[in-house]
């Protein structure tokens, strides 16, 4: 449909857009944002109208804008030019922030960081944050700049997980850890140190620890691996627990930048001993290996927080493929729930501010971060939510995505050449549920994630006296359904993981 596209008129895509039915639209839409003609741009700028149109045709032309493999000047400023100045709806702006740091990010990417509309696209990312005054606001800026991965962004970032309140704190080291290695400065891992280490004043427990991650995955000194360590011995139960699996994981983690030089700080009794690793909490972190290959690794991890009276505090489940050095998170969803502390009866750590009831969940998909989705917010929420659930699920995103889109010529020593093509499209479908009973006592989550990708592989010889064709299409389905069931009505917690892959269809 794509190739169709590339050789069509703006008028005659305008004309498909218009008389299409309801339920086909979105694909159109997904499909005329792939294409990435002159043509369609032009056409989709016309057609969508920001302020009638419905919200989910404009966030599937976000998203599929956000998760563009190689997107153009012209894209990001056919997002820019919709989002600017017009009174949208609060998830439509959210989505459109985020989207713009992605197409940032991956303009940057091919070394176009130098446009003027690429300029625009950072500005308004960083005027917005100046200038917001609402916390979900600010988070949003900053989730963007994760998603743009700036190396200037970098003292906007720290100054926000230093001095924010808790929301602009996790999202800001968030952010931070999100950027590649080479850029985790001195600067940058000075101010982890205080943040993990409570110089200034009290951090939430999930900042805390993901300012000690940030240290420990990018070339940490010995010393910081040991001063961490070292520091479990005065953290609660559960948070000791938590960081001490995290650094024993990364012994037997093949990938990990930390492991050698956890290795050697293992080899000295005095840390490596039963008072230190006698924790004996319920907070776990896991990662191991799905599938291994020549070139490449795909793993699961999964990190479960709890608070100290048994409550599932933060749930981080990941998929991530390995390859020639480099990292690729094709899915990580996260689970939170906050303020749960007054409901079972649990005391807030020294200095540690009082948080609204909250439960929630943010999802990353192919190194782009989507909009979160908050389940409920404050205690009267929660109620209507209990007494008025559907059952169903949240959709967190759904849609077509071109993942891969290579046209190139290669000469033959014969003086001949070769055209070749390849294209691969995904169709992504990923659900996600959290379910809190207060009567029964009991919290379930569950996300499913099912997807079919599909590539196309041309390759062609073209000359006067001899034509070849190779051609391959290749589709595979899959669908993982991941839950978890805590019951917290006595002690210990009982607590039920379940990850369940269904059959793989491969043509």
């Amino acid at each position: 449909f794509i190739q169709m596209l590339r050789g069509a008129k703006k008028r005659d895509i305008l004309q498909l857009l218009r008389i299409s039915p309801k339920e086909t639209r979105p694909f159109l839409v997904e499909a005329a944002v792939a294409t990435q003609s002159v043509a369609s741009l032009a056409a989709l700028s016309e057609f969508l109208d920001f302020s009638k149109d419905p919200k989910s045709l404009l966030e599937k032309f976000l998203n599929a804008a956000a998760f563009s493999p190689r997107p153009s000047g012209e894209l990001l400023q056919l997002v820019l030019d919709k989002l600017d100045g017009k009174q949208l709806a609060p998830e439509i702006w959210e989505t459109g922030i985020i989207a713009v740091g992605s197409l940032v990010g991956k303009l940057c990417q091919q070394k176009l960081c130098g446009l003027q509309v690429v300029e625009h696209g950072v500005e308004t990312i960083l005027r917005g944050l100046r200038g917001a005054q609402e916390e979900p606001q600010v988070v949003i800026y900053l989730l963007a700049l994760g998603n743009a991965k700036l190396p200037e962004a970098i003292p906007t970032l720290l100054e926000h997980a230093e001095d924010g309140p808790t929301a602009v704190t996790a999202a800001a080291t968030s952010a931070l850890q999100r950027l590649p290695a080479p850029h985790i400065s001195s600067k940058v891992k000075q101010a982890m140190r205080r943040i993990f280490h409570q110089k200034r004043r009290s951090y939430d427990k999930t900042c805390r620890l993901a300012a000690a991650e940030i240290l420990l995955d990018n070339h940490p000194l010995p010393m910081d691996v040991i001063n961490i360590l070292l520091a479990t011995s005065q953290m609660e139960t559960e948070m000791a627990t938590f960081l001490l699996l995290k650094i024993q994981n990364s012994l037997r983690d093949y990938h990990h930048p930390a492991k050698k030089i956890m290795k050697d700080i293992m080899g000295d009794p005095r840390i490596n001993n039963y008072n230190f690793f006698s924790k004996v909490g319920i907070s776990s972190s896991f990662s191991g290996p799905l599938a291994v290959t020549q070139d490449m690794t795909s793993t699961f991890g999964l990190d479960l927080l709890f608070l100290e009276g048994g409550f599932l505090r933060k749930s981080i489940s990941d998929f991530s493929l390995f390859s020639h050095g480099q990292r690729l998170r094709v899915a990580q969803v996260t689970f939170e729930a906050q303020g749960m502390e007054s409901m079972v009866g649990e005391n807030l750590s020294q200095g540690e501010e009082d948080p609204e009831l909250m439960a929630g969940m943010s999802a990353t998909f192919f190194d782009v971060q989507l909009r979160p989705v908050v389940f409920f917010q404050g205690y009267t929420d929660l109620m209507a939510k209990v007494l008025l659930s559907s059952g169903e699920p949240t959709s967190v995103v759904r849609g077509n995505l071109l993942l891969m889109d290579h046209h190139q010529v290669i000469p033959l020593q014969s003086g001949l050449q070769v055209t070749v093509k390849l294209q691969g499209g995904l169709g992504l479908d990923i659900s996600a549920d959290m379910d809190v009973s207060i009567w029964e006592q009991e919290l379930k989550t569950s996300v499913t994630p099912r997807g079919s990708l599909a590539m196309d592989f041309q390759a062609e010889l073209d000359s006067p006296f001899l034509q070849a064709t190779l051609r391959s299409q290749t589709d595979v389905e899959t669908s993982i359904h991941f839950d978890t069931k805590l019951s917290f009505s006595s002690s210990p917690v009982l607590m039920c993981l379940q990850l369940r892959e269904e059959q793989v269809p491969y043509r």
